[in-house]
Formats: structure tokens, sequence, C-alpha cells
């Protein structure tokens, strides 16, 4: 399994997530990222996103691919790192290792049918833990995800930390990563 393939077709992601990361996320950084984004989706038959719509993942993957080639992947990791501050996320807890956990759920609720994939958030020290990431964004993405779900909940002075450090990757084809933050 590799980046930008949907573990299922029947998968879908919620229109108010498509608009949110489309608007608040890529608006964040340009004008351009952001027409460049719904172009990408207009090339996937994804066309005037409606919040309450669901639309295939595969064609939300396409796009996401489409972003990260022309205007690098970098870009994957500021927006995954901007997700806890403009998408609907559960909130009903104030600490880093809560927020990592709560990843799954947020992804769980803005994705539907078939396999999905998760996310699993282990704490392996006071201020240390792994995520899983069993799903079929990019690399770049998650990485930015975790950071910043951490960031969002950590201290003021805590520096965030974050490592690839499983033995999986999916840029190599595997269908899995693994990632230590440090908070």
């Amino acid at each position: 399994m590799v980046s930008y393939e949907a573990f299922d077709q029947d998968v879908e992601i919620n229109g108010q997530t498509v608009l949110t990361i489309v608007n608040e996320g890529m608006g964040k950084f340009s004008a351009a990222y952001q027409e460049r984004a719904l172009n990408a989706l207009a090339d996937e038959g994804i066309t005037d996103p409606e919040p309450d719509e669901w639309y295939p993942q595969q064609a939300w993957l396409n796009a996401f691919e489409a972003i990260a080639e022309e205007l690098q992947p970098h870009v994957l990791d500021r927006l995954g790192e901007q997700i806890p501050d403009v998408a609907e996320w559960p909130d009903e807890f104030d600490t880093v290792p809560a927020g990592l956990q709560s990843i799954d759920e947020a992804y769980q609720r803005n994705h539907r049918g078939g396999e999905l994939g998760w996310y699993r958030f282990e704490q392996t020290d006071d201020r240390a833990g792994t995520v899983t990431c069993y799903n079929p964004y990019p690399c770049p993405f998650d990485r930015g995800l975790i950071r910043g779900v951490a960031k969002h909940y950590a201290s003021m002075d805590s520096f965030v930390f974050i490592e690839e450090t499983g033995s999986t990757c999916r840029r190599n084809g595997d269908d899995r990563c693994t990632y230590t933050v440090y908070w």
C-alpha cells in the first residue's frame, strides 16, 4: 500500500472537511494555493463541494497528490499542522496525550464506509509517545498533523519534535508509518 491509494474504494470524506481544508487550510497559504486545490478537486469531479455531502476519498487523495506534486510535499506538512485549528475536532481535554489519541476519533468522524484505516497513540514517557498511522494519507501530511496536535495541547514553553521511528513507511510501499513525538 502506498500513499494516495484508498484502502477501500467505498470510503468517503465529508464535504465540511474538504471545504475547511481548502478554504481555511490552503487559504492561509495564499489565494493561489486555494485556487490550485479547488482546481485539483475539480479535476477529480468535485466541483463546488458542499458541507453536508460526502465525496470519494480516492478523489480527495488524487487531489492531494496533485497539490503535492505542484506545490511540493512540504505544503502537505504545513497543511497537516493546521488541521487541529481549522477542522472540527474533539476538544473535551487539554493534554498532549489526549490530543494525540483524539486524532483517530477525528479521522473516524470525517470518513465513512469501508476500510478507513486508523491512528494509534501510545505514551512511552512523561513527555513522549508514538503515533502509528495506518491510512492512505501521505507521510508529510501525517507528520504535520501529529506536530500540530502536539503543539496545540503542549504548554507554551514546550518544544515539539517528531521523528519517524518505525521500521515501515508508506513511502516505501508499506501500509503504515510510526512516529515518535516529544513535547
